[in-house]
């Protein structure tokens, strides 16, 4: 996920207050009081929950001495990097070698600039502008999506009831439109794009919040592309969600709930690549189509192409590993 901060130096009660409201991640100041006094977010200052030279470093880009010192620093830590022409910088170097870069940014053209350099983009951005206006925009953009995810069509090869188990409901702290979903899989190596409960049914009303993800032993991709169980989700976190087209965002999770349910298993197949997931043997329980429609469980059958996505499986805590792992 981006970070998306904003500098409010000299002090910009408006634009400050308007951070806050837009969803910043944290706010740049000289003093962290004159933030604090306004609502709970995370600040940068001296006397802040970031500490400028201790936590991140801020460096200005002049030359290519001061290039490589900045992409030497963002291999530790976040580090702000500034200009006064932006045709000058050579932002594609310091993303290639760097995890941590964070631009300074004056607008929505170049925070749109730094967040897709080289396709993965910044670590974030930092916007210093003193029109509260700006930071809305740069904040709806920044905040409205979260990259994309490759989907390609399985093949299922299986279908069949497994008997009683726990499953997970996700219900988020947003309202999901038809065709999301959450990517989920027995596996890491492969996930399944199950669809939110946001269509009618002659059985129960719809939850457009609320994504009946599968059993508890599942992984989830998150926002950050690492993975978690379902069964460790928990209020307050983050979990991504996804669109028939692969547009990605972020969603807050409101509320997990486990229950004992039947549980069915969905095998499919791309090519060599090969996917499972265990879910809630309902009507209401839907996977994505080839044509971005989504299909109740109760209704697929072997040769139905269903939506999801090839990952590097192996994981460890959630994140990619090199090492021999064999999942099955």
């Amino acid at each position: 996920m981006k970070q998306f901060w904003v500098e409010c130096r000299p002090w910009n009660k408006e634009v400050a207050t308007t951070a806050i409201e837009s969803g910043a991640d944290a706010i740049l100041v000289d003093k962290a009081e004159d933030v604090k006094r306004l609502g709970r977010i995370t600040t940068i200052a001296p006397d802040g929950d970031i500490q400028p030279g201790k936590d991140i470093g801020e460096c200005t880009i002049t030359d290519k001495a001061s290039e490589n010192k900045a992409a030497e620093a963002g291999k530790h830590k976040p580090v702000i990097v500034t200009t006064s022409d932006w045709t000058v910088i050579p932002l594609e170097n310091l993303v290639a070698q760097s995890d941590k870069i964070v631009a300074r940014v004056k607008d929505a053209k170049e925070a749109a600039l730094a967040l897709n350099v080289l396709e993965k983009g910044t670590y974030g951005i930092l916007l210093a502008t003193d029109k509260p206006a700006v930071v809305k925009e740069v904040a709806a953009m920044v905040k409205a999506g979260t990259g994309k995810v490759g989907l390609v069509p399985f093949t299922v090869t299986k279908i069949h009831p497994v008997g009683m188990g726990d499953r997970v409901c996700v219900d988020t702290c947003s309202i999901l439109s038809d065709g999301d979903g959450m990517l989920m899989g027995n596996t890491s190596s492969a996930m399944l794009l199950v669809h939110a409960e946001t269509l009618e049914n002659p059985y129960v009303a719809p939850r457009p919040f609320r994504v009946n993800a599968g059993a508890v032993h599942a992984y989830i991709l998150l926002p950050d592309g690492k993975t978690a169980y379902l069964s460790d989700l928990a209020i307050g976190g983050s979990v991504l969600v996804s669109g028939a087209d692969g547009k990605a965002h972020s969603a807050i999770i409101g509320r997990t709930k486990i229950e004992r349910r039947p549980l069915l298993l969905v095998e499919a197949a791309s090519g060599k690549d090969k996917v499972s997931l265990i879910l809630q043997n309902a009507e209401t329980i839907r996977l994505v189509g080839e044509d971005g429609k989504a299909i109740s469980v109760v209704q697929l059958k072997t040769g139905d192409k269903i939506l999801g996505t090839v990952l590097e499986g192996g994981r460890h805590f959630g994140m990619a590993v090199k090492e021999t792992i064999r999942e099955k």
